[in-house]
């Protein structure tokens, strides 16, 4: 039998305890009380495949994690409407089932936003991101162009490994880049000019 652990707090972890390890069962959330106090809240592997919607109320919430989850566009898509959430910091949406970046435009304070392991296949919508994000995980998804992060001024952290990449240009905005993670790509060209922050820059096994 699965069991949830969580206690009334600032931060909540939830997940599944199972002997068996190939026990496929989704945790239901139903059973577990969300206090409206939460600030962290922890959803990692969970077999999630929506997200409970008790979620929209939690208005001091400053980091949501969903990693290794189920989760597709269609079922992510609400958090775009959930104006509580706006002042979110840290979205992990890691190792799911997501096609396409969803809207993040009403998290005005994002800080960092993690989509690696999907199946992205552009970046097209990060337009909506605000600029006051520091990190943004890309890798292990299928983006071949670099695009709409050019207003990204305060970016510190870019992971775009094991991507389909073949150049990097047109990144002279962000100038307060400090890594720059690009392995497992095809990369041929990399313009770093205005980087003058560029600390770590990580290359290896690019083919």
């Amino acid at each position: 039998m699965g069991s949830a652990v969580f206690r009334w707090a600032s931060s909540v972890s939830i997940g599944l305890c199972y002997p068996n390890s190939t026990i496929n069962t989704p945790l239901h959330l139903d059973s577990i009380e969300l206090p409206p106090t939460l600030t962290d809240l922890d959803l990692t592997v969970n077999r999630l495949s929506e997200l409970d919607s008790r979620i929209a109320h939690l208005s001091m919430l400053k980091k949501l994690s969903l990693r290794q989850n189920l989760i597709e566009h269609s079922a992510v898509e609400p958090l775009s409407r959930w104006d509580a959430l706006s002042d979110l910091e840290e979205l992990i949406l890691r190792d799911n089932k997501l096609a396409e970046v969803p809207d993040i435009s009403i998290f005005s304070r994002l800080l960092v936003f993690d989509i690696s392991f999907n199946e992205i296949t552009s970046l097209e919508g990060l337009s909506k991101a605000s600029s006051t994000l520091k990190e943004l995980y890309v890798s292990k998804n299928e983006v071949n162009k670099i695009m709409e992060i050019e207003h990204l001024h305060d970016l510190q952290i870019l992971e775009l490994g094991s991507n389909r990449l073949w150049v990097m240009v047109n990144m002279e905005s962000l100038t307060k880049l400090e890594e720059l993670w690009l392995g497992r790509n095809r990369i041929k060209v990399v313009n770093l000019c205005g980087l003058r922050c560029i600390k770590r820059l990580a290359c290896r096994a690019i083919n």
